[in-house]
């Protein structure tokens, strides 16, 4: 696990406009940034969102991807390549990954404090951008996801500045914990009620892990992964 005062340098940090690229309407295709930004509660000044429905606003302000797992795609699909921000992410890093970040965990960067709030939910545009159809699914199948910030105090922040830990989230929610039980073991009861007494979990998962325990159905997860048809 990552420890309080520890320091994570960025690899990079990017920023996009909405545009129609990859046959999609997206804001995936980012560049790197420099120099300082203004981080709202809403994120990055500047960096845009295709579908506010389903991404951005207060709890999921930023995108960070790990930067090991370029070599994870390229191993399964080595006649890409893959370079970040290929999932659209804005923070880069190495030494922060899904098994040792938790829900929860709070990070001073630059003047701005942001707190992991969930893990990414994979969508069909993912796949377009890679022209990979199953590409989606196999991020969500192995938690490969990334994972989402809120706010908690705006400010500049800048890619020169490190992302340094705060406080800690409880160690059982690490972020690859929680996208096991809420994607690959979905219907569990226990774990769905674990879930619930995560305090930093996003309210969208939330309310999707309450409807899961008062209906005892599983949502559909088609659209998401694999778009209209």
């Amino acid at each position: 696990m990552i420890q309080l005062d520890t320091a994570i340098s960025l690899a990079g940090l990017y920023s996009g406009n909405v545009a129609q690229r990859y046959g999609i309407r997206t804001a995936m295709a980012k560049q790197a940034v420099s120099g300082k930004l203004y981080l709202s509660a809403t994120g990055l000044d500047g960096d845009e969102c295709a579908e506010p429905k389903f991404h951005g606003g207060t709890e999921r302000a930023l995108h960070q991807y790990p930067l090991e797992h370029y070599a994870f795609w390229q191993q399964q699909f080595p006649d890409r390549d893959w370079p970040a921000p290929g999932v659209g992410e804005n923070i880069s890093t190495q030494g922060m990954t899904e098994e040792n970040v938790r829900l929860g965990d709070r990070y001073q960067w630059g003047e701005a404090v942001i707190e992991i709030s969930q893990p990414r939910s994979p969508c069909f545009k993912l796949s377009r951008r890679w022209e990979l159809p199953e590409f989606s699914e196999v991020m969500q199948q192995t938690g490969r996801c990334g994972w989402l910030y809120r706010v908690i105090t705006p400010g500049y922040v800048s890619s020169d500045e490190p992302l340094v830990l705060i406080k800690q989230g409880e160690d059982r929610f690490t972020v690859k914990r929680v996208l096991d039980w809420y994607f690959n073991d979905p219907m569990n009861l226990d774990k769905l009620r674990m879930l619930l007494e995560c305090e930093a979990l996003s309210v969208s998962w939330r309310n999707t892990v309450e409807i899961r325990l008062n209906t005892g159905e599983l949502e559909n997860w088609h659209f998401r992964l694999n778009g209209a048809g």
